[in-house]
């Protein structure tokens, strides 16, 4: 009887990496040929940021008049030099490190606070809700440049406070995600009868909740990747954020604004970074909202 048991019930499939849900997710990633570009030249760029020490050819605050706004191929400033006589080719890298600093770091702070706050919200709903929400609503009144120019002029220039007026503008709309995923989940039924059987929230929402609303927040999160660049750039361009003499993009870019005319190959270089950053987190993050997607 147990032979002929084993002969016909299936084997159990052993627990292999990858071959749960987010190695279906890495599967599909890896067949989304423009997902997969836009990694590869955002890993090139955070490399270079990250390496700039090592793989910068000068001195990023080196600055020599004679050597002022070089063509692009000058020998020995392979991206030419900027308006004070800087190798341009090191500031755009050393610049990268403020500039992804600016544009991630903000959208992770406005995750995880984000996350928490719609997810409780969510949860308890009745009047806790809607107080947090429509308290909230108040920021959608603004558009995000005015309000990340406002908050951040409010502070005083500097990157800290840039950097809280771009969590600032993020979290409420990383909240309205959350709030509306968790909504959702915790009307279905093994919710209930998780309550039901005497389990805590803190412990429903940890086992059963975050796992339905981590991935659609986490995949929104990233669509603001590039939003949060070009504001961040967008505030050093306006004086708001990194100060000189340092290297960020958004500030090389209004430093620059005088050579537009006299060398305006030069002068697009911080811009054109932004764009290609940008442009890459934005297919990346619609790469991986289109392999999450559970349903294909």
């Amino acid at each position: 009887m147990s032979a002929s048991l084993e002969m016909t019930l299936p084997a159990q499939p052993r627990s292999q990496p990858g071959r749960g849900y987010w190695g279906a997710v890495l599967r599909q990633l890896g067949r989304e040929p423009v997902a997969l570009a836009s990694a590869v030249v955002l890993l090139i760029i955070i490399g270079a940021a990250v390496f700039a020490p090592w793989l910068a050819p000068a001195d990023p605050y080196k600055a020599s008049m004679l050597r002022r706004l070089l063509h692009v191929g000058s020998p020995g400033y392979l991206l030419g030099a900027d308006e004070l006589g800087r190798d341009m080719l090191t500031r755009l890298m050393y610049g990268g490190r403020l500039s992804l600093l600016m544009g991630i770091v903000p959208v992770l702070a406005a995750f995880v606070v984000g996350t928490t706050v719609g997810v409780a919200a969510g949860y308890v709903g009745g009047r806790i809700n809607m107080l947090v929400m429509r308290t909230l609503d108040v920021f959608y009144a603004f558009p995000s440049v005015l309000l990340a120019v406002a908050v951040a002029g409010a502070l005083g220039p500097g990157m800290s406070n840039s950097l809280i007026a771009l969590t600032l503008v993020f979290v409420p709309q990383v909240v309205r995600v959350a709030e509306s995923v968790t909504t959702q989940v915790r009307k279905l039924d093994y919710i209930e009868a998780a309550r039901m059987s005497g389990a805590s929230a803190f412990a429903i929402i940890r086992v059963h909740v975050l796992g339905n609303v981590l991935g659609p927040v986490f995949v929104y999160a990233t669509g603001l990747l590039s939003v949060s660049m070009i504001l961040g750039s967008g505030l050093s361009f306006l004086g708001l954020g990194v100060k000189p003499p340092e290297p960020e993009w958004g500030l090389m870019l209004n430093t620059l604004r005088s050579a537009i005319y006299s060398n305006p190959l030069v002068a697009a270089l911080p811009g054109l970074l932004i764009f290609v950053t940008s442009i890459a987190f934005n297919l990346l993050a619609d790469g991986l909202r289109s392999a999450m997607d559970i349903r294909k």
